[in-house]
């Protein structure tokens, strides 16, 4: 049996030991029928365990990639119901330690030679050993305190069967199963096969750490490590060491005397800095990875796992949060669908009478008493209930603000998240109105619009030219599709023309929406719809001379 294939029955097996094979394994497929049924001596295991609590054993039984694939759905409510969220939240991501004889040999063969070259000492006890690196404690040859972070053996080579394996079952449902239509499963396990081999390259995750310390260089309040490259590869990395006191750790923090109130708030916007102005953020900032030095500066560790937003998602958190701020359950609706390519059973009305019973709830609020945690979990059980899939940076985003608002209330009973939010929130619907972008997203429309233009005569120009071929009889009305190609022409570029205007009012009207007083964004605004008026009027009337001439 080749090594695939007993891996695959490996993971057949512990599935059907948990009640679960369905999740694995075809039952028209006579190979794999066996497992299905629970044979092989393995039967599910007895209750008091649920089917989350199984799933979750199973993964941690099946190793590092099906943890981190565990680990990765529990922050995903748009995909999973709760029960099942909590369950995940509660895998351990632990191995038995390599020995230090071995640590000692991948470090050689890293640095091509001595070790201690770089390092006065290197801890032959790991500070902790997970499924894919283990941790060391070490000095620099010039004293300084560092951690090394080393990969474990044989790591890369398992984890890609075990993504591959993945593929092949994620094909299988989403060709079986009716229900997996509305959600793109291959799509989601290529993304994580993707997040899960950059994690197991350390000079990526060298790089975030060196990206999260240029964002926060003139922030005293922010301590991101230093990272040392002449200890650093692909396989190993080399970091500073940090040292405070766990951000859960209520008692530790009141006899240092930390001021919690302020705590809260601090943390609360380097979240918010990373989402709303950076557009690159942790995306696992779990207390066991941020620490409160003995002057109250933050802390962070662990940069395999970030989020990044780019344009296009950014524009559409800018009109979730628009909608949101409004109250509005019919733009919310329009926003939450664009979110989401393959969303089209979804039922529009459907959804925004849901939406417009959830918002009810927060009308009338003051933005800084909203919760803002029961809000984005709220929505995302819509959509979810809906089979909206939402991109994964998004929901890892919503999850970093639900669990820094758990985490700010934690250390002040007072605290409210929306105070702390909103000036940046504000900010990031701001940009997306101001005068730049709305020339950038007016410029691509244009292009875009100029191009299928140029590109429709040509297509009528084929089916001419086939019908031709086919039609050898009917040449003498060529004269007269001709002069129609050429109308269609005209009215081609007369649609380019309107297609530019229908973007200036359509600019103009939102920029004046989002805009308060005459302020730049409204100045542009008025200056667009000026401009698109008489262009709007001549392509209207263009449009209807050339239509009475190709059909009269």
């Amino acid at each position: 049996m080749s090594g695939h294939r007993r891996r695959y029955r490996e993971v057949t097996e512990t599935m059907s030991r948990h009640g679960l094979a369905f999740l694995v394994t075809d039952p028209a497929h006579p190979t794999w029928a066996p497992f299905h049924h629970g044979l092989f001596g393995h039967k599910r295991q007895p209750e008091p365990y649920t089917r989350a609590d199984h799933l979750r054993l199973a993964l941690e039984e099946l190793g590092p990639t099906f943890v981190k694939l565990g680990q990765i759905l529990s922050t995903r409510p748009d995909l999973l119901p709760p029960e099942y969220l909590v369950a995940l939240s509660r895998l351990q991501d632990a191995a038995p330690a390599v020995p230090s004889s071995e640590i000692l040999q991948i470090v050689a063969a890293e640095l091509s030679g001595d070790p201690h070259s770089i390092f006065a000492e290197l801890d032959a006890e790991p500070l902790a050993s997970a499924s894919i690196g283990q941790v060391h404690g070490a000095i620099l040859i010039d004293g300084t305190r560092v951690v090394v972070k080393v990969r474990r053996p044989g790591a890369v080579e398992t984890v890609n069967e075990d993504l591959e394996i993945l593929k092949e079952v994620a094909a299988r449902a989403s060709a079986r199963w009716d229900a997996l239509a509305d959600y793109d499963v291959v799509g989601l396990v290529n993304e994580f096969s993707e997040t899960l081999r950059g994690e197991l390259d350390y000079e990526r995750e060298a790089r975030n750490a060196e990206r999260f310390a240029a964002n926060f260089a003139q922030n005293p309040a922010v301590r991101i490590p230093r990272v040392y490259w002449g200890g650093t590869t692909s396989r190993m990395l080399t970091l500073e060491r940090v040292t405070g006191i766990k951000v859960t750790d209520i008692d530790a923090l009141d006899a240092a005397g930390i001021d919690k109130r302020a705590l809260a708030v601090s943390a609360t916007e380097v979240v918010c800095q990373m989402i709303f102005i950076d557009g690159f953020f942790h995306a696992d900032p779990h207390p066991g990875n941020l620490f409160i030095e003995p002057d109250g500066r933050v802390a962070l560790i662990d940069f395999g796992m970030v989020g990044e937003l780019n344009d296009q998602l950014r524009g559409q958190l800018a009109s979730v949060l628009l909608a949101a701020s409004r109250s509005d359950a019919q733009r919310m609706a329009r926003a939450l669908l664009a979110l989401d390519p393959h969303s089209n059973g979804a039922d529009p009305a459907a959804l925004r009478a849901d939406l417009e019973i959830l918002l009810a709830k927060y009308r009338g609020l003051p933005i800084g008493e909203l919760a803002i945690g029961p809000l984005v979990t709220s929505v995302l059980d819509i959509v979810r209930a809906h089979h909206i899939a939402v991109p994964n940076q998004l929901v890892l985003l919503f999850k970093m603000l639900v669990m820094v608002e758990g985490l700010g209330v934690q250390l002040d009973p007072d605290f409210h998240m929306g105070d702390v939010v909103t000036p940046f929130a504000e900010r990031l619907i701001a940009s997306e109105w101001s005068p730049a972008r709305v020339a950038q997203k007016t410029a691509l429309l244009i292009t875009d619009a100029l191009e299928y233009a140029g590109e429709f005569p040509q297509l009528v120009r084929s089916l001419a030219a086939s019908a031709e071929l086919r039609e050898q009889s009917e040449r003498r009305h060529a004269a007269e599709l001709d002069r129609a190609i050429r109308d269609i022409e005209r009215t081609g570029h007369q649609l380019a023309t309107g297609v530019v205007a229908a973007v200036a009012v359509t600019g103009a009207v939102n920029g004046l929406i989002a805009s308060r007083g005459l302020s730049a964004r409204a100045r542009l605004a008025i200056a667009l719809l000026t401009g698109a008026a008489p262009i709007s009027a001549y392509a209207a009337w263009t449009l209807v001379r050339s239509n009475s001439r190709i059909w009269n």
